[in-house]
């Protein structure tokens, strides 16, 4: 999540960097990394429709706890428990984690709530404009320069949007909240010195001890569904964890590997693959209006992808 051109934001020193000094070679493996994550996150909703008779708040406190089991051994086998100590002793570390869990907890509830009340194509929407959405938030916030390509690409995206939203009454609040949720997460996360997986740890351990005063409560009168169900319930909550951070693991392992405009073309991957599990396989009816937006979004990313080439390579040929 950064002035638009993948999930995270890297500064521009190591973008030159990343540009100029990884070898070759290691592309391949940073798309092996990086593609399956892509492709996780992409038909994760196959996932979440499997625990649609569980309400999306429940099904976000166990995602919540799940993922910090997960993580946290993770973390003590690479050794970063130093790092995650740290982020929590820092006072304005930890604040600024305090809101970023917020935002990814707000982000998680609605894209899960979206999943099983049928607004699949909204998630899809939402996730093809977040790099338009982070365009926008660089230049607000960062003083990010616009170039025309990019203007005209967040015009074609803002007008898809206002055309579903005036002309045809359908507002994507969905959409706009994913997009603006996700932005604003990657947006804050480059002002602090955390990594992904600390980060992370960090805010599914704030979370995780009112999350589970709500599932004592759940299971206090009766209404949990951990435990309760089925085997096949319970295994999927738990999987919840693999969902979170499986993911995450291999795109930071990919992005490592790879140059920014690579990551984002392939951050494509996820809200086609949304797309066409929406359409194709649980039969959401597309309107005109839908359609219309859709290509309006996806005729701006088409620009801004271009866009984004030519100055990444103008860039690297200049510092060669």
């Amino acid at each position: 999540m950064k002035d638009g051109r993948s999930f995270f934001i890297l500064p521009k020193e190591k973008e030159l960097n990343i540009l100029n000094k990884e070898p070759a070679h290691t592309s391949v493996a940073g798309v092996a990394y990086a593609a399956p994550a892509f492709l996780i996150w992409g038909i994760s909703p196959i996932y979440w429709k499997m625990l649609k008779a569980v309400p999306a708040f429940e099904i976000l406190m166990h995602r919540i706890v799940w993922s910090f089991v997960f993580l946290l051994p993770l973390l003590l086998l690479q050794k970063r428990w130093g790092e995650l100590r740290a982020a929590v002793r820092n006072p304005r570390t930890f604040f600024v984690l305090i809101f970023t869990t917020l935002i990814v907890a707000c982000n998680w509830l609605i894209f899960i709530w979206a999943i099983n009340n049928d607004h699949i194509l909204q998630t899809s929407l939402g996730y093809y404009i977040t790099p338009l959405v982070n365009v926008l938030l660089g230049t607000i916030f960062l003083g990010e320069r616009l170039r025309p390509p990019q203007i005209l690409a967040l015009a074609l995206a803002c007008a898809g949007v206002l055309y579903l939203a005036l002309w045809v009454g359908e507002f994507p609040w969905v959409s706009l909240t994913l997009a603006f949720s996700f932005g604003f997460y990657g947006l804050i996360r480059k002002v602090i010195p955390v990594a992904p997986l600390p980060g992370l740890c960090v805010e599914t351990l704030i979370l995780s001890l009112p999350a589970l005063i709500y599932l004592y409560y759940l299971d206090s009168i009766g209404t949990g569904v951990i435990f309760r169900v089925s085997i096949v319930t319970d295994i999927f909550i738990m999987g919840s964890a693999l969902v979170t951070g499986l993911p995450l693991l291999l795109f930071t392992e990919g992005a490592k590997r790879l140059h920014l405009s690579t990551v984002g073309f392939l951050q494509y991957i996820a809200p086609s693959c949304t797309f066409i599990l929406a359409v194709s396989v649980y039969n959401e009816p597309i309107s005109q209006a839908q359609i219309a937006a859709f290509v309006s979004v996806w005729l701006a990313l088409c620009i801004y992808s271009a866009d984004s080439l030519r100055h990444y390579r103008q860039v690297s040929a200049s510092c060669d």
